[in-house]
């Protein structure tokens, strides 16, 4: 089993992956916070992701 490092980078994208997540949440957008809190546990995995599901998000709510 190999083991994942974290950098503190890694950690701050994660917390605001979190935030925005909540945020969806309280916005009563129900399936962007799911989106995003997978998105936020997959950061663990594969750094970076959680912010650009957050970009993409943003991004297509913005094209609408």
């Amino acid at each position: 089993m190999t083991t994942v490092t974290t950098s503190p980078l890694n950690k701050v994208g994660v917390v605001s992956t979190l935030v925005d997540a909540a945020l969806a949440f309280v916005r009563g957008r129900e399936k962007s916070g799911l989106f995003l809190l997978g998105a936020a546990a997959l950061s663990s995995r594969i750094p970076g992701i959680g912010v650009v599901a957050s970009v993409l998000l943003r991004l297509i709510r913005w094209l609408r």
